[in-house]
């Protein structure tokens, strides 16, 4: 879901220049197309983030940014996520480790705290490990965001792996 933000355009300056962005909205995709079009090492994609349609192992890096707290966003309860949305969590993360090529880093940046969505991360049959920081400016009254990075084809510690494994248990 990489909607209207700058951050593809961003990187391709940065000399990140093979990079895709995807996103469910037709009009969202052609906008972007069309404002980026100068850069053609950025490509845009209409695409369904629970069904990729890459092929496996396709890339180094998945990098999301906010996309998958919309999956979370009618949840009223943070410590008891509904089966519909664990499930629909569970889908895409699975989509994102079968395109992350052997070696390949998948970094979520969020506003979603550890104990909220490391659960859902730490899941030992998407075939990586797990690490995270807050980021932020220090103030203790600002909002922080999290950065999660995840290896594929690194085990998971022990310690997250029995949190993944608590987020199943009834």
């Amino acid at each position: 879901g990489c909607g209207n933000s700058a951050l593809s355009h961003d990187l391709h300056e940065l000399g990140y220049t093979d990079i895709t962005s995807i996103d469910f909205s037709p009009a969202c995709i052609a906008a972007m197309r069309a404002r980026y079009a100068h850069c053609p090492g950025l490509r845009w994609a209409v695409m369904d983030i629970r069904a990729l349609a890459f092929p496996d192992a396709a890339f180094d890096v998945v990098l999301e940014k906010g996309t998958l707290d919309v999956l979370m966003v009618e949840e009223t309860d943070p410590w008891d996520v509904s089966p519909q949305a664990a499930a629909a969590m569970r889908r895409v993360l699975a989509e994102v480790s079968r395109v992350l090529r052997p070696g390949g880093c998948f970094i979520s940046i969020t506003f979603a705290q550890p104990h909220f969505r490391k659960p859902h991360y730490a899941q030992e049959a998407f075939g990586w490990s797990l690490r995270h920081a807050a980021c932020g400016d220090g103030d203790a009254g600002a909002f922080h965001y999290f950065l999660y990075i995840m290896r594929k084809g690194q085990p998971l510690d022990a310690p997250d792996l029995a949190l993944g494994r608590r987020l199943h248990q009834p």
